[in-house]
């Protein structure tokens, strides 16, 4: 597949949010994203930035009452946006894993673009999911992002917090060794022939 061509545009609308998304897998990492929940549009950012992927994200949702459905939907549409995006996955390197820091906090994250979605999620400390970041965005919504874009994409995720203290930090540092993770997994590999699994097809 040649580069350029691993773009999708997707929109989602709902009683309860709206999502519009377009994103580029062989981008430079450029973003505009506006959700109406300002630490997510942070972790979206650094996701494109750190993933070399386009991505431009607008949506709204019921956050008077709470951010978790514009966050869901958000994850749902960009997972969808990724599986739609990558085609029938001929030539990516399927596999990718990254450890990134973040002062205190440190996170690894390992992905398979296998076609089988599965989420291992743990070591975020007591009482991080409680927490309210920046006043409005839990703790919770770190895996319950990953938990809804893994399913949509068909991804297999390991992530794991390794240290940290402030909750800033360790939902940054997820977001970020996810972002250099998928990187690596989407990178077309012209020495992969075909799809890269004994199956022939993913």
């Amino acid at each position: 597949m040649a580069t350029g061509q691993r773009t999708a545009q997707l929109a989602r609308e709902t009683s309860e949010s709206s999502v519009e998304l377009s994103l580029d897998l062989d981008g430079s990492g450029r973003s505009h994203i506006s959700t109406s929940v300002p630490f997510f549009d942070h972790m979206l950012t650094a996701f494109a930035k750190h993933s070399l992927t386009d991505l431009d994200v607008t949506a709204s949702g019921d956050t008077d009452i709470d951010v978790h459905h514009t966050v869901e939907d958000t994850g749902i549409v960009l997972g969808t946006a990724i599986r739609q995006a990558l085609g029938d996955k001929a030539g990516i390197a399927r596999f990718g894993d990254a450890t990134v820091p973040l002062d205190e906090a440190l996170a690894r994250a390992v992905v398979d673009i296998s076609g089988r979605p599965y989420l291992v999620h743990g070591g975020e400390p007591a009482g991080f999911e409680l927490h309210l970041i920046g006043g409005h965005f839990t703790g919770s919504m770190v895996r319950h992002f990953f938990e809804a874009l893994t399913f949509a994409a068909g991804l297999t995720v390991h992530l794991d917090v390794l240290a940290g203290r402030d909750p800033h930090h360790i939902a940054e540092a997820q977001f970020k060794a996810f972002a250099r993770a998928f990187r690596q997994a989407k990178e077309l590999d012209p020495r992969v022939s075909g799809v890269p699994s004994t199956k022939g097809a993913l």
